[in-house]
């Protein structure tokens, strides 16, 4: 079992940045992929962006690409989602997920699972 603790959400203006951290800890030497998600009210779940734990290769949804970046610090078993040039429509609460049996995390799999964060983007 993996323990995820995200912090860093807040309140922004468009065109502003926020930095989302998401701390591990338990199992984590299981881990294979770290990612985001978001809802927005009224909205499914949706994914936002994966990492691979050991090549740090990443994957961005359409929607932020460019101007979301994604990273791991190993040795600190925390990843970080760097969003720049945020727009209203990034507004969601923002979970973190973990995954042991893929190296691409999604909304279907077993994932580990944050509390959230919300993240507001004022127009």
């Amino acid at each position: 079992q993996v323990h995820l603790v995200e912090s860093g959400g807040g309140l922004v203006q468009a065109g502003g940045s926020l930095r989302l951290s998401c701390a591990a800890s338990g199992r984590t030497f299981s881990t294979l992929a770290m990612g985001w998600f978001r809802q927005a009210p009224g909205k499914e779940r949706e994914f936002v962006a994966s990492i691979a734990w050991s090549s740090g290769h990443a994957f961005f949804a359409d929607s932020v690409k460019g101007r979301f970046t994604i990273s791991r610090d190993k040795g600190e078993n925390t990843m970080y989602l760097q969003m720049n040039s945020l727009k209203p429509e990034d507004t969601a609460v923002y979970y973190c997920a973990a995954s042991s049996t893929s190296v691409v995390v999604s909304t279907s799999g077993n994932n580990s699972w944050g509390q959230g964060t919300q993240v507001t983007v004022s127009s």
